[in-house]
Order: structure tokens, then C-alpha cells, then sequence
């Protein structure tokens, strides 16, 4: 039988305690669910994969913070994109250019140079700015327009 996505709403901010019980039961209890997914940027909502309904259900049952399963299921082509994004997010170097494409310093152009990957952050310095002064910004918030290494073969 093939797997089904099920979407799990959950009190925001606490996405991430939902996600812990919820290994916790599913290692515990041996059930039939595959994988449990907390987005970047979605807050919320986090992603079951399991063999069925029943087997999402009871993965959550007891679970804090966890508001209910919804209805229709979930197509991986609805979510895909949400999941790719951790691709990108491997291939930020430490002295790449980035332009930041959300918050209070949205088409600003930066410069990377410290990420941190536990909390999905990274610090950067504003190019236009008369003084750098690091910025921490959340890692779906940047995206990598050149490379250091491109520049240096421009000037060669």
C-alpha cells in the first residue's frame, strides 16, 4: 500500500515539540509512519507521512501543541517545494553575495559570513552600508546571486 501525506496543525511556534512526541510515539510505539516534516516557514503545520489515517492518528494522540489532523490529504506536489528549500540551503558558502528577498531589509545585497545550521540562521553584512554591521536573518530569507569564487576568476 502506498503512503499518504497528512497535514498536522499545530500551535505555532511549538512546531518543533509537536515533531519531537511525535518521533517519540511513532520509535516507541512501532507504528507505520514514515516521516514527520516541519517546513521552513510554515508555521503552524507540520507533514505525517504514514501508511494510513489511523496510523497518523495515533501517532498524535496525547501529543501537546497538536490541534488535528486536516481532512484532505496532502499531494507531495503541494509540498515539494517547501521541502526542496534545504537544498539551498547547503549551498550557501561563507563569503557568498546574497540578496535577502524577505523583512526589513528585503533586495538589499549582503555578504555571508556566518551560518548557523541548527537554528537556521544566517549572519551577513550589508554591502551598501557605511559601516558592516552583522545581521542575522533567518536562511529562507537569503539567496545566493554570485559566488566568491567567481568573482576571483573575473579579476584573473
Amino acid at each position: 500500500m502506498e503512503s499518504q501525506i497528512f497535514a498536522l496543525k499545530t500551535t505555532a511556534n511549538r512546531e518543533d515539540q509537536v515533531l519531537e512526541f511525535i518521533s517519540g510515539n511513532v520509535q516507541k510505539k512501532k507504528m507505520n509512519v514514515y516521516a514527520v516534516i516541519r517546513p521552513h516557514g510554515l508555521r503552524g503545520y507540520i507533514f505525517l507521512e504514514a501508511e494510513n489515517r489511523q496510523e497518523a492518528e495515533d501517532s498524535i494522540k496525547g501529543v501537546p501543541y497538536s490541534r488535528g489532523l486536516l481532512r484532505k490529504l496532502v499531494s507531495y506536489d503541494d509540498i515539494k517545494h517547501m521541502l526542496e528549500q534545504g537544498i539551498q540551503e547547503l549551498n550557501i558558502q561563507k563569503g557568498d553575495i546574497v540578496e535577502i528577498i524577505s523583512g526589513s531589509f528585503k533586495r538589499d545585497k549582503a555578504k555571508k559570513t556566518r551560518i548557523d545550521k541548527q537554528k537556521e540562521e544566517v549572519v551577513v553584512e550589508i554591502l551598501e552600508a557605511a559601516v558592516p554591521i552583522p545581521i542575522t536573518v533567518k536562511i529562507d530569507a537569503v539567496r545566493v546571486i554570485r559566488r566568491e569564487t567567481d568573482q576571483e576568476e573575473e579579476t584573473e
